[in-house]
């Protein structure tokens, strides 16, 4: 046996390594580190509970909504407020916009890069890849690149700016739309609507989202096998079995994306366990943090996020990353665009995650359609907009209580809980959705989503960043700042 350590990642936000236990050419093991202390749980100690609005954007730059987002619900909880319909419309828009960037970018600039790499030079398809995807000449990268410029002017109307959006509120939007912003909006829409049609699916969006079956994909793949980026990526699937590649625990967790004015989510909450091919219900209170193997002070039992410590211990025997352990009923989940999909019943990601689980093909697949399902849904939000009402009603908060603020972010789960005494904030919890899924061990020894997933992933003779390991890291699409936040 011997021990490779991955890393730093290029292409990742933040800093992360991967150490490896090889035997025979293959992983028997996997450490996954977050490098970096960051502290920000701590730097809200102390603040008045609206400063959490200012301070949690600043996590992340490419996630900044994402946190806005969830830690407004946690201040709607703490002071029982409710968004008006405009703000609730304004709000998803806001944080779709930023959902579907990251969609963007990952396919673009940091998962399809890897096959542009010498390894695959024999390939067929090769000369192919170079001329899509290479990382400073690729057309394709070049034109998504571009789209995505475009794109994230949405938010200069939508919220003011981007990242660091100061708009989302807990009673809604400070931001309103008028009726002639809403014709602009709805161009930039159906403008991106068209690359994606042209580029990325090859196909209009409700066509490749009308797919009920892997078959049905296949079917379609067939076609035009390299008409159109996603299609070339199942030709891609199909010779480099990636549909095998990096399984993970089987259990997807989804706390539900876009809640509506009428009190449910455009995309549904739950956990959806591929064995049993069940939607099990949300329990919040069954989430806790375990910090055993983290250089993070450990209490006697792992805590539940409003009850969570955060105080660093560096010098911790036996622990090897900055990220807590969290679980969900003691077990290791999955999150991301997969859990969202399973959990809002999508019958193509169900039948492939059925056949194949968690893996590199069912988790880039499951964010290509995410793109395609919620682009007509933010369609859908901007004409339900009546620019003549109420887009925020502002409400005092309480001194004292406690709030919780679930939300989905590109990459999956994201958690604010916060504790209010006397008027300051006395306890603030973030889980992220990369600590989910790059979660070390537990107290028990159970290694978290990607250290699973990794698990006999080949290593070539002389690899020294093996490429499958980059492929199913990506397949992740990890955002290491967040996760250590």
């Amino acid at each position: 046996m011997s021990r490779l350590l991955v890393g730093p990642f290029n292409r990742v936000e933040g800093d992360l390594e991967v150490a490896l236990d090889i035997t025979d050419g293959r992983v028997t093991s996997a450490q996954v580190n977050a490098t970096m202390y960051r502290g920000f749980e701590q730097i809200l100690q102390g603040k008045a509970p609206h400063d959490a609005l200012v301070y949690v954007p600043r996590i992340c730059g490419i996630c900044s909504v994402s946190q806005s987002v969830a830690a407004a619900r946690a201040l709607a909880d703490l002071g029982g407020m409710a968004m008006p319909p405009n703000g609730q419309h304004a709000t998803n828009l806001i944080l779709a916009t930023e959902n579907l960037a990251d969609h963007l970018t990952h396919f673009y600039l940091f998962f399809m890069p890897d096959f542009a790499r010498p390894v695959y030079a024999d390939r067929p398809w090769h000369a192919e890849a170079l001329r899509r995807f290479a990382p400073d000449s690729g057309e394709q990268v070049r034109g998504a690149t571009a789209a995505r410029q475009r794109w994230l002017t949405l938010l200069g109307t939508l919220g003011g700016k981007w990242p660091h959006t100061q708009s989302v509120e807990p009673g809604g939007s400070t931001r309103p739309i008028d009726a002639a912003e809403r014709v602009r909006l709805l161009a930039k829409l159906r403008e991106f609507r068209a690359f994606l049609e042209r580029h990325l699916i090859g196909d209009a969006l409700e066509t490749f989202t009308a797919l009920e079956s892997e078959d049905a994909l296949w079917a379609w793949h067939a076609q035009a096998p390299l008409g159109g980026d996603l299609r070339f990526f199942l030709t891609l699937v199909q010779d480099l079995s990636l549909q095998t590649l990096g399984p993970g625990p089987g259990r997807y967790l989804s706390y539900g994306a876009y809640a509506q004015p009428e009190g449910h989510a455009a995309l549904a909450p739950g956990l959806w366990r591929a064995d049993a091919q069940r939607l099990d219900a949300l329990d919040a209170h069954a989430i806790t943090e375990d910090a055993t193997h983290a250089w993070l002070a450990q209490a006697r039992e792992p805590l539940h996020p409003l009850h969570g410590l955060t105080w660093p211990e560096p010098d911790k025997a036996g622990a090897y990353t900055w990220n807590k352990a969290p679980r969900l009923g003691g077990e290791v989940v999955e999150t991301g665009a997969i859990a969202r999909q399973l959990a809002s019943a999508h019958p193509l990601v169900r039948d492939a995650v059925a056949r194949h689980g968690g893996t590199v093909f069912t988790r880039v697949l499951a964010r290509v359609l995410e793109l395609a399902r919620v682009l007509p849904l933010m369609e859908d939000w901007l004409l339900a907009i009546r620019p003549t009402e109420a887009f925020c009603v502002p409400t005092a908060l309480p001194d004292e209580g406690h709030g919780v603020g679930l939300s989905e972010a590109a990459r999956g789960a994201l958690g604010h809980w916060l504790v209010v005494r006397g008027g300051r904030i006395a306890n603030y919890q973030i889980v992220a959705p990369t600590s989910w899924n790059f979660s070390p061990r537990d107290a028990q020894g159970t290694p978290g989503a990607l250290e699973q997933a990794l698990v006999d992933a080949p290593v070539l003779e002389g690899e020294k960043t093996p490429v499958a390991v980059q492929h199913i890291v990506r397949s992740f699409d990890p955002c290491m700042v967040c996760t250590v936040h």
